[in-house]
């Protein structure tokens, strides 16, 4: 196995006519993973080395645990071996999941699948190309691929998160699918339009600037492709939105919240047709929490501990929304 390999996403793109954006692409990915773009990549890439052999193994992203079923045949060690488990853990915290990885269980802070399960029918992923905003280790790209996406390809700037989504992607069988690229969304070429569904799911509260964050997911779109996205959101009316004085549930970069409505206006503006609420569901602690693979604090640790229906600093403790929407022009 190759690790770092992303030939199929450069040919992708050079197959839209991108291929300026495919060259560039390429250095940026060659450049920040690169060992010594980052302190702790070599210890990642070691550990990667010391995971078992591709051999014998299944891989199933149709249950709420992407898995690798199989047995291992490096230096024989039997299935959940402890050295495997110790292995996995160096990839911490693992956030974004839940795995199983030749008899480990890696049961992530959140239940990835609980969402999932929210956002699968509300697309057709059959056949589609589909770009991942904030993706972070490629558990939605695995489930989407499993729905029938014909090429995933996800974006996210953490170093770690791509050394977890490298570890699933050893075991994943040929033509790989779902792909995780070290890059921020901004940086997406303005004209890009190759994408028949883009996804930015737990990213628009993040960005100082939504409208511009919208407009780029737009401008990735074909003419006719389709936006999922999925944030932070606040009851109110049209003219509702938050913003923190500070923190938000202890987050720094929590910039606005909007009502759905004021959502929906905002993809208007931008200019997306068929714009439509398709959920609205409170994060619980049970969906969120602490765990064994993500021992930091986590959304108990954010709520009043008096009245969980505030965070910690007295806003609205968090809901979610999904919104679908289209783009015509």
């Amino acid at each position: 196995m190759t690790l770092f390999d992303r030939e199929e996403v450069f040919h992708f793109f050079q197959r839209q006519g991108k291929g300026d954006w495919a060259q560039k692409l390429r250095g940026i990915c060659a450049d920040r993973l690169a060992p010594h773009a980052h302190g702790t990549l070599p210890t990642w890439i070691d550990a990667w080395h010391r995971l078992p052999e591709r051999c014998q193994v299944h891989f199933d992203a149709s249950g709420a645990a992407v898995a690798v079923d199989g047995s291992i045949t490096s230096d024989g060690l039997a299935t959940a071996d402890s050295s495997l488990v110790e292995t996995l853990q160096e990839f911490h915290p693992w956030r974004k999941g839940p795995f199983r990885i030749l008899g480990v269980a890696i049961d992530t802070e959140w239940r990835s699948d609980w969402k999932w399960n929210r956002i699968a029918q509300t697309v057709d992923w059959r056949g589609k190309s589909v770009l991942d905003v904030g993706c972070g280790n490629g558990y939605y790209g695995w489930r989407m691929c499993e729905a029938g996406a014909g090429i995933v390809v996800g974006c996210d700037p953490l170093v770690l998160y791509i050394m977890q989504y490298e570890v699933l992607a050893r075991y994943a069988p040929p033509p790989r699918r779902n792909f995780v690229l070290p890059i921020f969304d901004a940086e997406l070429p303005e004209d890009l339009a190759v994408f028949d569904l883009v996804v930015s799911m737990g990213v628009l509260y993040h960005r100082s600037n939504p409208i511009d964050h919208l407009q780029r997911l737009k401008s990735a779109l074909k003419l006719g492709g389709e936006l999922l996205l999925e944030t932070l959101v606040v009851d109110g009316g049209e003219d509702t939105v938050l913003v923190p004085h500070d923190r938000y549930a202890k987050m720094r970069n929590v910039w606005f919240l909007p009502s759905p409505a004021m959502l929906v206006r905002w993809l208007s503006r931008v200019g997306f047709t068929d714009v439509a609420v398709r959920d609205v569901s409170v994060t619980t602690a049970d969906e969120q929490r602490r765990t064994e693979w993500m021992r930091f604090e986590s959304l108990g640790d954010f709520l009043d501990p008096g009245d969980s229906s505030k965070t910690i600093e007295g806003y609205p403790a968090p809901q979610r929304a999904c919104v679908t929407a289209r783009r015509i022009r």
